[in-house]
Order: structure tokens, then sequence, then C-alpha cells
């Protein structure tokens, strides 16, 4: 088990340049299947998730081909759909949640997909029914394996339709989106999911020939077509790195630069961060944050305790709040976090109550914090990362801790975050990657 030896109380200074959108590289990756032609994909974020994905298609017969930094060269020309059944692609696609994505491009194109219980961050139930119902009333066939734990899932045909999604669920609408594009005929999709990454994915696909309008709302009107070409497409910035490095950089109490960070495509990420006190500055496509001793928490309007929560996009992203939550431990003032979609996101605060800070977790969605400044500063201690984001966190208030702090269960980290150990120890951290 990888692990990482954090010592704390370096500052850093420099620039750092966000990685491509993790989210958003899973679903373009996916939609390389909607055509027999080349699609070449830039900016790909060099991360387990992303990897396992492409190793994923390159099992079923799809030409893959790395052309140079975040640089991809898909043809998904000779897909060998019976390969989907081998027990090794099963186990693959079981270990990471992403695969589920397959599901409408392969039923698009080959009428056939098989879906074994994905994986990924346990943090909590993660529905799949969105993904299911839509497929299912675009024409789509479920069989249960018991046996084998999956689904097949067959079509003899996609017929588009109207349909209103019970929830805007990202990946869910992009499999429907995926699907609908080579349906026959014209289906409408009310409570879409509109974030970046999906306005990207559809955009991708227009440039494939697709028939997509509504593009960054939440109804789309997508006509299909009879058959998608080849396309280059470039990955967004990931917002989530940009947040990431804001939060690090206040809590590190560092001047820092993230650069090209597509300003415009992060929504109320920034506001979300000057809330907590934290300047930063635009400068061009730039983000610069100076360097702050001490940042205080607003109130509201009425005086009453700031409030962050998430939301479906325009609103704030769940996976920022992890990070947001340590970065109030070190602020004067309180804030309430507010996970609503995730039951389990928040349970990593007890390893921050571990480390000195002042936290009431209210119920599995709720924590209060309660900010001293720097009066009390944490403190090093032993921790492992149970997701992604909660990963990143603790990696951040690490970073800030008085000693020395170990965090276990790295794969985690790694799965969204690239090389995350060499690019922050070269602005002057001290992260060390060990075995232990």
């Amino acid at each position: 088990m990888a692990s990482f030896l954090v010592e704390g109380g370096h500052r850093l200074s420099g620039s750092i340049e966000a990685q491509g959108a993790k989210n958003e590289a899973l679903q373009v990756v996916c939609a390389t299947l909607l055509t027999a032609d080349v699609v070449e994909l830039e900016n790909i974020p060099d991360i387990l998730d992303v990897r396992n994905l492409i190793d994923l298609l390159s099992g079923i017969g799809v030409d893959v081909n790395e052309l140079g930094q975040g640089r991809w060269r898909f043809q998904a020309k000779s897909v060998c759909v019976s390969r989907l059944f081998e027990a090794d692609f099963l186990k693959k696609s079981a270990s990471l949640r992403g695969s589920v994505m397959l599901v409408g491009p392969l039923l698009a194109r080959f009428g056939e997909a098989v879906l074994s219980k994905p994986g990924g961050d346990k943090i909590g139930r993660r529905r799949l029914d969105t993904h299911f119902i839509g497929v299912q009333k675009l024409g789509a066939r479920f069989e249960y394996d018991v046996e084998r734990g999956l689904y097949h899932v067959c079509t003899d045909g996609l017929q588009g339709c109207y349909m209103l999604l019970d929830e805007a669920s990202v990946t869910g609408t992009a499999n429907i989106v995926m699907a609908a594009v080579l349906a026959k005929g014209k289906t409408t999709l009310y409570n879409a999911a509109c974030e970046p990454y999906v306005q990207q994915l559809c955009r991708m696909l227009n440039a494939m020939g697709a028939q997509i309008r509504g593009i960054g709302s939440n109804l789309l009107e997508i006509e299909g077509v009879e058959s998608l070409s080849g396309c280059t497409h470039r990955i967004l910035p990931d917002m989530i790195e940009v947040g990431s490095f804001i939060g690090m950089a206040a809590m590190t109490q560092s001047e820092l630069c993230i650069r090209n960070v597509a300003y415009n495509e992060l929504g109320m990420i920034p506001d979300a961060f000057k809330r907590l006190g934290i300047q930063l500055e635009l400068r061009g496509d730039d983000i610069f944050i100076p360097q702050q001793d001490s940042y205080a928490v607003e109130t509201f309007m009425d005086g009453s305790i700031m409030t962050l929560s998430d939301a479906p996009w325009p609103g704030l992203t769940p996976d920022l709040l992890s990070v947001l939550l340590v970065v109030a431990t070190q602020a004067k003032g309180s804030v309430l976090i507010h996970q609503k979609m995730f039951e389990s996101r928040l349970f990593f605060v007890d390893k921050l109550i571990d480390m000195g800070a002042r936290i009431i977790l209210c119920d599995p969605h709720r924590a209060t914090v309660i900010g001293l400044g720097r009066e009390h500063s944490l403190r090093g201690c032993v921790m492992s990362s149970p997701d992604i984001r909660a990963g990143i966190a603790l990696l951040i208030a690490a970073m800030s801790a008085n000693g020395k702090s170990v965090i276990h269960g790295i794969e985690q980290i790694d799965r969204g975050y690239q090389g995350i150990d060499e690019r922050l120890n070269a602005l002057g951290a001290s992260i060390k990657r060990t075995e232990l």
C-alpha cells in the first residue's frame, strides 16, 4: 500500500497549471466508441482512472496510441463485442465507476453492452437508476445474470423519445446523450445536467456530426443521425484541481499563480473561496493568490452563519466541499458545510478533529467548522484517504500542519490527481511517496 509522508509548514511559491479535467476525460474517451473514424483527444490527464478506462477500450479492440504528453489517438474500427463478457474486462470495469458510460455508446453503435457493478469512491450510495431508465426509454433491454453479477444490455434499435430525468446526473446525462445521438428520431432530454463537462461532450459530438441543441441548458434536443465521423477535441482544465490549488495556497500561506484555468468555466468556485475570505486575482486567464497570514469567513447580510452547500450546476460542485471544509478550519469565523448528495463524504472529518480542527459533525450531510484562525494550527497525524476528494483535502491539511503526517491509501488520490507529489514538491512542498 502506497503512502505519503508529509512534512507540514512549507510555503509554496511559483506557478502551476491544472491537469485536464478528469470527469470530462472519462466521458469523451467513452465517446470515441461512437465512430469507426480516428478521434484525437488533447490534454488528457495521466491519472489512474483514465488510464484504466483507456485500457478497457484497448481490451475490446479499440486501436489506441499515445501521441505525446496528454495527446491520444483512438480508432474504434475493430471492436470485438464478445470480449465484453470476458473475465478480465468484467473485473477491470467493476473497479472503475466511469465504465458505466460505456453502455450508451456501445448500445448506440453495436446494440449490445455489458455492465458489472462499478466501483469507485466509497462516499455512499450512488444510484445508477438515471442511466438505466434513460437507455430503457430509448429502447434498451436489461437482463441480469445472477451467477456472474452483471447486466446484459441489448437493443434491436434505439428510438428517440421525450424523457424527464429523475435527477440531473452528470454521468447519466452523458450516457443518455451518447446513446441518443445515433438513435432514430428526436430525443428531448429535460432536467439534464449542464456542467461544463457535459457541454464539452456535446460540443465534441456535434463536431463529429451529431445534432444537439440546448448545450449549456437543462433541456437538450438531440436529432439522431446515421453515423458520426472523427474529430480532434481538447479537454478543459480540471476545475476541481484549480479549486484544490486555491485552497492549498490559502492553507499554507503561500503566494501562488494557477495558469490557464478557463476562468469562465469555473462557475461559483472562485466566489466560494472568496466567501471564506481568500483573496484571488484574475490575471488574463490565470488566477493569482497572494500570500495571506489570515482570512475571515463572511457572514450573510442578516448576520447569520455562512453556509456552503453543493447543488447541480451552476451551483457549487460537491467535489470541492471537502477542500472548502479543510480551508475553513484555519479561517476566522464559522461556516456550515452542507453536503447534500453523498451521505459518507464528510466522514473524513474525524481525522481533521484528530489534527486539532474544531468541527461538529451534525449528521452524515452537515458539518459545522469553527474557525479560530491561526490561533490553533493543525498538527500532523496518521490517516487514510477514503476517496479522491477527501484524499486531496487531507493532503492540504497535512501540508499546513505542524509536524509530520502519514497518509495511507494514496491510490485514491492518484485516481484523480496527476503526479501530485512531484508537482507540489517543485513548488516547495515536502511530500515523500513510500510503500509502507
